[in-house]
């Protein structure tokens, strides 16, 4: 049975972070310095908390490590989570992601160690091929700033849209050099980008969701992100001054070991790639 806390944004946005969980940090946003208890994990559930199921039912008990996984739909409550100390790590985000994150949110998180990269992929439910694609169509793109440009940079590497020069992680619609096809965008919640699928032409969808909602980025993916040389490999985080955490030096440890390496693969089949 699936030892899983799952929770929604409405939910945290009760309040419900709070209940049972101010033993793992202070609430003022400080660094904790009480390493007992378990080690409370927030994670998306797609690859994320599978994994750290993987690592919890295989191979935590062996090290000595108690660890709890809380699963979160959102790219948003993680973070802020971990900097209240509600949590004491995350799993879910990118570096570019979280460079904006605490750049617009006056947070501290830092990264412990990077896991895998989840292929950023381009999908259709009216093409079988990205070049099908007719004038006028519309792509829906992740809202959030990071991957909205993650997003743009995947569709000009296909040469679908050519983007100004010099654009970087926080590109939008409106840096688009060239639109041969005259495309059009709709900007969603990277959560909702699969279920945009019936109602647009295309939609550039994460990995992880990609993966929740059925497909499987290796086969079904129009284009796929590269691998080589990524900025977009996920890391588990804390808030800065909790890296030397013992618990989360266990956890990295067993998250980069072998046999996580082997789960990924076998599990995934290349629409989730181990970086380490």
């Amino acid at each position: 049975m699936r030892n899983t806390a799952k929770f929604s944004t409405a939910a945290l946005a009760a309040g419900a972070l709070t209940l049972g969980l101010t033993a793992c940090g202070s609430g003022s946003g400080s660094a904790s310095s009480d390493y007992s208890g378990p080690l409370v994990v927030a994670a998306s559930p797609t690859p994320h908390a599978q994994i750290l199921d993987f690592v919890k039912k295989n191979l935590a008990k062996k090290a000595g490590l108690d660890l709890e996984v809380k699963e979160f739909q959102d790219y948003i409550v993680p973070n802020t989570a971990t900097e209240d100390g509600s949590v004491d790590a995350n799993y879910f985000q990118n570096q570019p992601y979280l460079d904006d994150f605490n750049k617009k949110r006056g947070t501290h998180i830092v990264p412990v160690v990077t896991v895998h990269l989840e292929p950023l992929g381009l999908y259709s439910h009216k093409v079988k091929k990205a070049d099908a694609l007719k004038s006028g169509a519309t792509v829906a793109v992740p809202n959030d700033a990071v991957n909205e440009a993650r997003a743009l940079k995947l569709l000009a590497a296909d040469g679908l849209i050519t983007l100004k020069d010099g654009v970087g992680d926080e590109a939008t619609p409106q840096d688009i050099a060239k639109n041969p096809r005259n495309l059009k965008f709709k900007e969603v919640e990277a959560a909702q980008t699969p279920r945009s699928l019936d109602d647009v032409d295309a939609a550039v969808v994460n990995g992880n969701y990609a993966i929740s909602a059925g497909l499987k980025p290796a086969k079904d993916a129009l284009v796929l992100e590269s691998a080589k040389n990524s900025p977009y490999g996920n890391f588990l985080a804390v808030k800065k001054g909790n890296e030397k955490d013992p618990r989360v030096r266990k956890l990295a440890k067993l998250l980069t070991s072998p046999q996580v390496k082997k789960f990924i693969e076998d599990k995934y089949q290349g629409s989730v790639i181990p970086s380490f």
